[in-house]
């Protein structure tokens, strides 16, 4: 949504706004076709397969935050209006959901709506929308039987009034949400369906993947709904990459293997995850059964764009630095910073130290995620595939707004990346933005 937007509807809805809005969120709401869902019996098999499920849809990263017990929230999302802090998830009847019969739980996941009011988008309702029945049902016998319930009491949301009402928000749900209805696979065939269903749900792929209007909903939720879909997104001083097939930037190079590897351990011959998505990768797609993690590489693998084109390496810039040859800007500080770990030639240590020619991170429209790994550092996922974990030192403190700028655009346009080049102005306000988070 548009905060400021939002901001406006609270001033001047007011009360008749307040009753309209409930009224025609109750009418859509309640047409959504479908019989009520009734609970099973939670069996093992039920809360496993639930217990599954929460790992695709990633449920503990935002709801189990260090030094409180699991799912129980507290994690603090900063907005343009104020701090949002998730809440607690366990079957406590006071501070969690254990008073949710099967029909609320299912209007809070799919609808957004839980006690009366509507979520926080935050909460990524618009993508869990297409979660089957069965699925709902294997979700909410897993949280009511196989979660240890916690009298953990929720963190209030840190939101003025009244930018604090919650009914402006059922506006943004009635016009940008998607109505809630069970996967179809359509055309896809039955792998591809397989994974267009987690990406698409569950999984919320898109939420940090495709770019958002100023309104802030995904422009394309589905791969139907344009070219938009999982194109790429900056997202918490990073830039998410393009999950389609489409040149540069993109997965072009990867085979189905390459990210079916890459989601179960973070890392493939072409690069190691960074930043937010590895806690996608150590608390959610790790745990991915082999024939999901490979459908998943299937169907994004079969989005491609009519400028898919490989990359070429280019030998040029290594035969340069062999020869001590420091001109280009960024050579040198590359060679001082970087060379050790990522060689002269850009091709780095699998599995170790990210190979940078050819990569999609390096290569992607936007400079950020680049920059703010070299300000900052990263460290590599622990996962029983990969129990070692490799750190890279943040350089804020070596290199000014300059230098790093330098060795970005090294980095970018060498060893045959084309990208294009960012500015130390551009440095120094993402510098400042990392300082104040």
């Amino acid at each position: 949504m548009s905060w400021k937007l939002l901001a406006k509807i609270v001033v001047i809805g007011g009360a008749a706004g307040f009753l309209s809005v409930v009224a025609i969120s109750s009418t859509l709401d309640n047409a959504a076709g479908e019989k009520p869902l009734t609970a099973s019996e939670a069996t093992p098999s039920l809360i496993a397969r639930g217990e599954y499920l929460a790992r695709l849809g990633d449920c503990a990263a935002c709801h189990t935050v260090p030094g409180r017990p699991p799912f129980t929230g507290g994690l603090r999302m900063n907005t343009p209006i104020g701090a949002i802090f998730t809440t607690n998830i366990t079957p406590d009847p006071t501070y969690g959901i254990g008073s949710f019969t099967l029909t609320g739980f299912d209007r809070a996941l799919r609808f957004g709506v839980s006690k009366g009011h509507t979520l926080y988008p935050a909460m990524p309702y618009p993508s869990y929308s297409n979660t089957t029945p069965d699925d709902v049902a294997a979700l909410y016998a897993y949280f009511k039987s196989g979660v240890t319930p916690s009298a953990t009491p929720n963190i209030a949301n840190e939101i003025p009034f009244p930018l604090s009402m919650r009914w402006p928000l059922t506006f943004w749900r009635l016009l940008w949400a998607p109505r809630p209805a069970p996967f179809k696979p359509g055309s896809l065939d039955p792998v591809q369906a397989r994974g267009a269903y987690f990406v698409d749900g569950l999984g919320h792929c898109g939420e940090c993947h495709t770019p958002r209007a100023l309104t802030m909903q995904v422009r394309a939720q589905t791969r139907t709904d344009g070219d938009a879909y999982l194109s790429g997104a900056v997202i918490e001083n990073y830039f998410a990459p393009s999950l389609r097939t489409g040149g540069h930037g993109s997965l072009a190079d990867w085979s189905t293997q390459d990210i079916a590897e890459f989601l179960k351990t973070g890392a493939n011959r072409y690069g190691i995850v960074f930043g937010s998505m590895t806690d996608v990768i150590v608390h959610s797609t790790r745990f991915m059964t082999d024939d999901d993690a490979l459908a998943t590489a299937k169907y994004l693998k079969s989005i491609v764009d009519n400028q898919a084109m490989p990359f070429m390496y280019d030998e040029a810039t290594h035969q340069l630095l062999q020869k001590g040859d420091t001109k280009k800007p960024g050579s040198l500080v590359y060679l001082d910073n970087c060379a050790a770990c990522h060689r002269p030639d850009g091709l780095g240590y699998e599995r170790v130290f990210p190979r940078l020619a050819g990569n999609p991170v390096v290569m992607a429209p936007e400079a950020i995620s680049l920059a703010t790994i070299v300000l900052e550092g990263s460290l590599t996922p622990r996962t029983s595939a990969t129990p070692a974990q490799f750190a890279m030192p943040s350089f804020a403190w070596r290199l000014d707004d300059q230098e790093v700028a330098d060795v970005v655009n090294f980095i970018r346009s060498s060893w045959g990346n084309r990208s294009a080049p960012v500015t130390p102005e551009v440095i120094a306000k993402l510098r400042k933005s990392i300082h104040s988070n």
